[in-house]
C-alpha cells in the first residue's frame, strides 16, 4: 500500500474518532450515563428531586459497543448488497440510534417512576426535549465509529469484519468517555458548593446541585458544561488512541519482516514513555499555578 495514501485514511479515522469521542462524552452527559450517574440515581433518596434524564442503560463501554455494533452490522448486510458504503453507514448509524433512543426512554420511564415513593417525577417534556439530542449524539458517535472501521477494513484490509471492528471500537470510546469525560462531568458540576479537588464525601452522596445558570438544571445544562472541555478532551483522547495506534504501524509496517514489526513496538513505547513525562511536567506546572494540595500543606504545616 502506498505510504501516502495510508496516511491520508489515517488522517481521516483519527478526524473521525475524534468527533466520536467528543460526541460520545456529551450523549452520556445529556442521558447522566456515566460514573457520576450514581449520584443522579440516589439524589431523589436523599430529598433531592430532579429534571435530570436518568438513563444508564448499562455502563459506557458496553453500551456504545451494542449501540456500533447494530450499526456495524446493519452497514455490513447493506454493503454485501452492494448498497454505496455512505448510505449503509448512514441507516446503520440511524438504525443503531433509534434502538439507542429506544433503550433512552424505558430506561428513563423506569428509573424515575421506581423512584415515586421519593417524589421523584416523571417529566414529559425533558422526556420530550433530551431524547432527539441523545439519538443525535447516538448517530454521529455511530457513524464516525463506523467510518473508522470501514477504512480499516478496506484500506487497511483489515482481518475482522465491520461489525466486530465497530463493536471494539464501542467499547473502546465508551470506556475512554467513562475514563477522560466524567472527570469534568463529576464533583465540579455536580457539587459545585464543594471545594474543587476535595473529592466527594460520603455525607454528600447524592445532594447534587439543582439550579442551572437559568432555572432548574436539566442534563442539557450539563451538556453545555462539557461541551466547552470535558467533550472536546475526551475526543483527542480517542483520536489521538486511533491515530497513534495506526500511525506506528503504517510507518513500521509489521507486514514487511519482523524487523519493522520490533520498531513499531519500540516506537509505541517510546510514545507511551514520553506522555507518561508529558502528563507529570502538565501536573507539577498545575501544582505551582494552582498551590499545593490540601495534603501538601497539611505535610508541610
Amino acid at each position: 500500500m502506498d505510504p501516502l495514501i495510508g496516511m491520508g485514511a489515517l488522517a481521516l479515522m483519527g478526524a473521525a474518532a475524534t468527533i466520536a469521542g467528543a460526541s460520545e462524552d456529551l450523549e452520556s452527559d445529556i442521558g447522566s450515563q456515566s460514573n457520576p450517574n450514581s449520584q443522579v440515581q440516589l439524589a431523589p433518596q436523599m430529598s433531592y428531586p430532579h429534571r435530570i434524564y436518568n438513563k444508564a442503560i448499562s455502563g459506557e463501554p458496553p453500551s456504545n459497543a451494542l449501540m456500533c455494533a447494530i450499526g456495524g452490522t446493519i452497514a455490513y448486510v447493506m454493503l454485501n448488497a452492494n448498497f454505496s458504503a455512505v448510505l449503509a453507514l448512514t441507516i446503520g448509524s440511524l438504525v443503531a440510534a433509534m434502538v439507542h433512543g429506544t433503550y433512552a426512554v424505558t430506561s428513563y420511564m423506569g428509573r424515575c417512576s421506581s423512584q415515586k415513593r421519593f417524589k421523584q417525577m416523571v417529566y414529559l417534556d425533558v422526556l420530550r426535549s433530551h431524547t432527539p439530542a441523545i439519538m443525535g449524539y447516538s448517530f454521529i458517535t455511530t457513524f464516525s465509529i463506523l467510518v473508522v472501521s470501514y477504512l480499516m477494513m478496506t484500506v487497511f484490509a483489515h482481518p475482522f469484519p465491520l461489525p466486530l471492528l465497530a463493536f471494539i471500537w464501542g467499547i473502546t470510546v465508551g470506556a475512554i468517555g467513562s475514563s477522560t469525560g466524567d472527570v469534568h462531568y463529576g464533583a465540579e458540576r455536580e457539587f459545585q458548593d464543594v471545594e474543587f479537588g476535595s473529592g466527594l464525601n460520603t455525607a454528600n452522596s447524592g445532594k447534587i446541585v439543582r439550579k442551572a445558570e437559568s432555572g432548574i438544571r436539566s442534563s442539557m445544562d450539563n451538556s453545555w458544561f462539557c461541551a466547552k472541555f470535558g467533550g472536546p478532551v475526551t475526543g483527542i483522547a480517542f483520536g489521538m488512541t486511533v491515530f497513534l495506534s495506526g500511525w506506528i504501524t503504517t510507518v513500521f509496517d509489521p507486514s514487511k519482516g519482523p524487523t519493522a514489526g520490533w520498531e513499531s513496538v519500540i516506537a509505541g513505547a517510546l510514545i507511551v514513555f514520553i506522555m507518561i513525562i508529558y502528563n507529570r511536567k502538565i501536573e507539577i506546572q498545575a501544582r505551582k499555578a494552582f498551590g499545593p494540595y490540601k495534603e501538601d500543606k497539611e505535610e508541610a504545616a
